[in-house]
């Protein structure tokens, strides 16, 4: 354990001490070599080796490219200044909320502490032996002196980088509004950072859902008109779609769809954020499984406020051309003919559908995260882009895979109505009974071909479409 931590938060180097003779203008002239008045990403990287400065791989990149304000490919003497400054407030900063006892001194304690918090759970030893790597004196505690002059060089200010780029984030979307919520640092809570990441995770979404749109629809034409004695495959339920509405069909539903993301998106924050306060001992550091029940009652909360949405999307999406002339349409005919009732059709196995996805889907990511932190985390906590998409993809593919039937069974509750259906086959047992009877238990996973098609590019398109909408909202440079 402690070789994966060590790997994630320290540098095995000894920084130079910016109160000794050299100046910050004195490693400003070392580093720059070629004498241009500027420290590019070579002179810095091999200056700061050749000084005896070890850090991660990219760093050099991520300090040029934070500092570097007039985008020359440098950084001339007041971008070095200022980065190495503004750098340092946030070191004290750090350092200050890991001195619980605010003596001025790190000691082993306050670091697993600090860890736990984070929930990583490491033995005494282990965070003796992280304390001695910044340890210069010996002393077994680490002042502020020996915390800056070891992260100084260190993109890395704050520990909590150590989940925040494994955090298990519902930006990821496919399609599924049943996944646990993104959970945010106090520091964005408070700075007001977490309603962007909403608004760009809400966009990626809309953008994602828009996309693979498609695929959608033709998931819900096979879990309703698909059958042992009526076979559709993939390619048939297309053709079907086009022939009878033509290409733009293929849309049809999508606009409540992407209209559902940002009301369901914000009432599971907040319900996520209560409902993590009710199940925590006050002062206690939340654990998985009170995350996974916060995470549950927040999708259940959430999807209980927009499921006519969700029936008015599935009707719209399986109805007829101009069966429907829009979203407000189809609720006032769903009204006038079935009751308000209707509304709520397919409930019950929706929101017992939400524990086994959000279980599962848990449950898998902690297992890849963990198995990649054991085996390949050495030098940096940043897993890269393929590996998050990639756990999040099969850990998304699994919870699907468990909570899939139960989705069937709430199309087809909601869409009976196209359907002649007899009343013992209306109910949630009578449905999958009936189903079970005539086509066997893989009757139960009609359409899951297209469901499974549109993971890997709905996760492409909503992470790409959330780096940008980050960017432009100032999250992220």
């Amino acid at each position: 354990m402690y070789r994966v931590i060590k790997g994630l938060v320290l540098t095995e180097s000894r920084c130079w001490d910016p109160d000794s003779e050299r100046s910050y203008q004195d490693l400003f002239d070392k580093l720059d070599t070629n004498k241009d008045g500027k420290v590019d990403v070579a002179e810095l990287r091999a200056g700061l080796t050749a000084m005896g400065i070890s850090f991660r791989k990219g760093a050099a990149q991520k300090i040029v490219s934070s500092g570097d304000k007039n985008k020359d490919g440098g950084l001339d003497f007041n971008e070095f200044n200022k980065y190495l400054k503004e750098h340092e407030k946030k070191l004290h900063l750090t350092f200050k909320s890991l001195d619980k006892n605010n003596d001025g001194h790190i000691d082993a304690s306050e670091i697993k502490q600090s860890l736990e918090e984070l929930g990583m759970d490491i033995t005494k030893e282990e965070a003796q032996t992280i304390l001695q790597s910044m340890d210069i004196d010996g002393t077994m505690m680490v002042d502020w002196n020996e915390w800056r002059d070891h992260f100084l060089f260190n993109p890395a200010h704050n520990l909590n980088e150590i989940i925040r780029y494994w955090k298990h984030s519902s930006v990821l979307d496919i399609g599924e509004s049943i996944a646990i919520p993104d959970e945010f640092t106090e520091e964005e809570k408070t700075s007001g950072g977490w309603w962007k990441q909403l608004a760009a995770g809400a966009m990626a979404g809309a953008v994602s859902r828009t996309g693979t749109a498609p695929l959608d629809r033709a998931k819900v034409f096979m879990q309703v008109h698909s059958s042992k004695s009526n076979r559709i495959t993939l390619l048939g339920g297309f053709k079907q779609m086009i022939k009878e509405g033509g290409v733009a069909s293929l849309w049809r539903g999508n606009g409540v769809n992407v209209l559902k993301i940002a009301p369901e998106t914000a009432i599971k924050f907040m319900a996520y954020e209560q409902y993590k306060k009710l199940l925590t001992p006050e002062g206690g550091k939340v654990q998985t499984h009170q995350r996974f029940m916060a995470g549950s009652l927040a999708g259940a909360t959430a999807q209980s406020s927009i499921y006519p949405m969700e029936v008015m999307k599935t009707r719209l999406t399986l109805g007829k051309t101009g069966q429907y002339n829009g979203m407000f349409d189809c609720a006032k005919k769903i009204l006038r003919k079935e009751g308000i009732k209707a509304f709520y059709k397919g409930y019950t196995p929706n929101m017992i559908g939400i524990i086994p996805y959000a279980g599962i889907d848990l449950a898998v990511y902690e297992s890849l995260k963990n198995a990649w932190l054991s085996r390949y985390a050495k030098d940096t906590a940043n897993p890269g882009i393929l590996v998050l998409l990639g756990c999040g993809t099969i850990s998304s593919t699994c919870g699907q895979l468990a909570s899939y039937p139960l989705a069937l069974l709430r199309t087809r509750m909601l869409c009976n109505f196209f359907l002649s259906f007899s009343s013992d086959k209306s109910t949630m047992t009578g449905l999958m009974k009936g189903i079970m009877a005539n086509e066997g238990f893989f009757g139960l996973y009609r359409g899951i071909l297209p469901n499974f098609m549109k993971v890997i590019p709905a996760v492409s398109i909503s992470y790409v479409v959330y780096e940008y909408m980050k960017t432009g909202l100032g999250i992220s440079k």
